[in-house]
């Protein structure tokens, strides 16, 4: 999934923020430098995606060793 930042600016002035494709409390990572530009954050709502756990590959290890039964140990 592609991640995006999408602005809305309202006549008044303030500015609406949506954050997709970033899972996770990242996402607060991403946008506070420019949030920090933008002044006072009134309210924040987490989308699933800040609910959703980031999927990391699946490792799977391979145990080489001899049955102790036939070791030369």
């Amino acid at each position: 999934m592609m991640e995006t930042l999408e602005f809305v600016i309202y006549p008044d002035g303030r500015v609406q923020e949506k954050v997709t494709g970033i899972t996770g409390c990242s996402c607060a990572e991403v946008t506070a430098a420019i949030e920090a530009k933008l002044g006072l954050v009134l309210k924040q709502e987490n989308t699933s995606e800040y609910f959703a756990q980031h999927q990391a590959p699946e490792t799977f290890i391979t145990n080489n060793a001899q049955d102790s039964s036939t070791s030369n140990w």
